[in-house]
């Protein structure tokens, strides 16, 4: 009796932690969705009305606008770059032996470890030394340094759940390693390489804290955007701003879940 009670007891206190968690969690975002519509330049509850005013204002701000097309440019042009390089380390981490292998691996893991705030200190007064100063380069390549282990740990974890079996084959009947990439191992890893590519796209997209230290004065992504805006005050067009993040950050992973399902079915 007093089990079964214990066990109950402990059910209902993990449903109301959890519970608090993901109230502290989405309470804000709500907020900030909510008051987007407000008619009113009024950062509070009561709402005075629903108007997409403040949406208007937003597009219609060149800054910001120029700022979005910076964001997507960086973050499709960091992906791709780290797909390529992720799928050609994560192969060899996976496929083949070598002296080093496991100190390359931690060494493409650090950006996991390592706190952004070091990371982009440290990135900085590197490329300094090197004669490489704050530009769209340099930011370029340091989002692709922040995206490139979570590519590599989805195409990995693909790599190992895959069988040699078709690979070993095709080597068998004459085929060089080349096409056997293109022909069997590509093919198998798509949805991987896809899951990867969008997983770094909201990586950088998102990414604050190292693109302050990395970019170079009148580059401006959205996230450093809505920074500059709160350094004055928290105005309505920030809210809606930042209701279209929110929503592009949910969109990609649907829209990238449901192409990695139809390309899963397809193999």
């Amino acid at each position: 009796m007093n089990a079964a009670l214990d066990s109950r007891l402990a059910f209902w206190l993990l449903g109301l932690c959890a519970v608090g968690v993901y109230v502290f969690q989405f309470a804000p975002i709500v907020v900030v969705m909510l008051l987007s519509f407000n008619a009113s330049r009024s950062g509070a509850f009561p709402m005075e009305g629903l108007s997409l005013q403040w949406y208007g204002k937003l597009f219609a701000n060149e800054s910001i606008l120029e700022a979005f097309q910076t964001s997507l440019i960086l973050a499709f042009g960091s992906s791709l770059m780290a797909t390529v390089l992720g799928v050609m380390a994560a192969i060899a981490l996976v496929r083949y032996s070598f002296r080093g292998k496991n100190a390359i691996s931690t060494l493409i893991s650090l950006p996991l470890l390592v706190p952004e705030v070091v990371l982009g200190v440290a990135l900085l007064m590197f490329l300094k030394v090197m004669g490489v100063y704050r530009s769209f380069g340099m930011l370029l390549l340091g989002h692709t340094v922040l995206a490139l282990p979570f590519v590599v740990l989805v195409v990995q974890a693909r790599l190992v759940g895959l069988r040699q079996n078709f690979e070993e084959a095709a080597l068998s009947l004459g085929a060089n390693r080349l096409q056997t990439f293109r022909e069997i191992t590509l093919p198998l890893i798509s949805p991987a390489i896809l899951g990867g590519f969008l997983f770094a796209i909201a990586i950088s997209f998102d990414n604050i804290t190292a693109t302050l230290f990395w970019k170079k004065p009148g580059i401006e992504t959205v996230p450093t955007k809505i920074f500059a805006m709160l350094r004055t005050s928290i105005s309505p067009e920030i809210n809606a701003l930042g209701t279209v993040m929110i929503g592009l950050t949910i969109l990609l992973p649907l829209i990238g879940g449901y192409a990695v399902r139809r390309l899963s079915r397809g193999r």
